[in-house]
């Protein structure tokens, strides 16, 4: 059972930096629980406000549902319930109706519902298949607007009307007007999180629509410059953001856009390059080359030794 109500674990969430721990897999590809839960538990002395369980970083769409299961069941028992742990639910309205009841069963204390499988929908579709996730359970739901699944702000707002579990907004489209009509129309009424990959490159400019925390996925591999980059966000700094932006995050972007599907690749590549491996990334993903590695070792490297820490 949840720890927290919807209320609780959206204002949670929106009170510091989130992330999404990258799901360990053996050489055979088969889920490596012993290695993830301690990952889970090393994420978490660094302070998280909530973990992204099974996540997109976390290889949601190579996961089978019984292993998604498992996944929010490890981080849940490894966490404890010293921050929320949101479990994914996606693909087709039943199974992310039965992925929603079952990271209730595990005790998970919200969901992130991920766009659903490869067709493009009217908003009413949109909005019927987000109610019926809404309505399957009892955890607060944060909502995904990305590639084929996006709200507009009158959808959300009836939406809002009619699920009360429905308490968090997470942003992945980039729309900097369509983002400012959702928080004109709903204002606090829903916790905002910032999902564009790299969020940190938008966190700045996003602050100021309220969307006062993202998800980080290099928190999986340098927490420390992480958080110290949030903290900048926080404060409006705007000298030592850009200077984070321009010694790291843009270089690592780079590295990111070399290939297809390594915004995932590329966490788990950093992971291993501090020491922390995780295993392969399942297909259709692919490894970073040697080549690759060795440019991401090398701007880790570049880092001061407070904010390059493995462990």
């Amino acid at each position: 059972m949840a720890s927290m109500t919807p209320t609780e674990m959206a204002r949670q969430i929106g009170s510091g930096l989130l992330s999404f721990p990258v799901t360990h897999f053996k050489p055979d590809f088969s889920y490596d629980a012993a290695p993830y839960r301690e990952h889970v538990g090393w994420m978490l002395g660094h302070g998280p406000a909530g973990l992204f369980a099974a996540g997109g970083t976390g290889e949601f769409f190579n996961l089978s549902p019984a292993e998604i299961a498992v996944v929010v069941k490890d981080a849940v028992e490894e966490v404890g319930g010293k921050v929320p742990v949101i479990a994914p639910a996606g693909m087709a309205t039943a199974i992310a109706r039965e992925l929603a009841q079952s990271a209730e069963a595990a005790g998970a204390d919200g969901l992130l519902l991920l766009p659903n499988y490869l067709v493009n929908s009217e908003q009413a579709g949109l909005a019927a298949h987000v109610e019926a996730v809404c309505k399957s359970t009892r955890l607060g739901v944060i909502v995904y607007n990305r590639d084929n699944a996006i709200l507009n702000e009158d959808t959300l707002a009836r939406l809002c009307e009619r699920c009360p579990n429905l308490v968090g907004f997470k942003d992945g489209v980039g729309d900097v007007e369509l983002m400012t009509r959702i928080y004109a129309k709903l204002g606090d009424r829903l916790t905002y999180v910032g999902g564009l990959p790299t969020a940190e490159t938008f966190a700045l400019p996003y602050l100021e629509m309220g969307v006062t925390t993202y998800s980080s996925a290099i928190f999986n591999f340098v927490p420390e410059f992480a958080n110290a980059f949030y903290a900048a966000v926080r404060a409006k700094d705007a000298a030592r953001v850009y200077q984070g932006l321009r010694d790291f995050v843009l270089p690592y972007i780079a590295i990111r856009n070399r290939r297809k599907g390594y915004a995932v690749s590329i966490v788990k590549a950093g992971c291993a390059a501090v020491g922390r491996p995780a295993g392969p990334v399942r297909a259709p993903l692919t490894d970073l080359e040697a080549a690759e590695m060795d440019m991401l070792k090398a701007l880790i490297a570049r880092l001061p030794a407070s904010q390059a820490k493995a462990a």
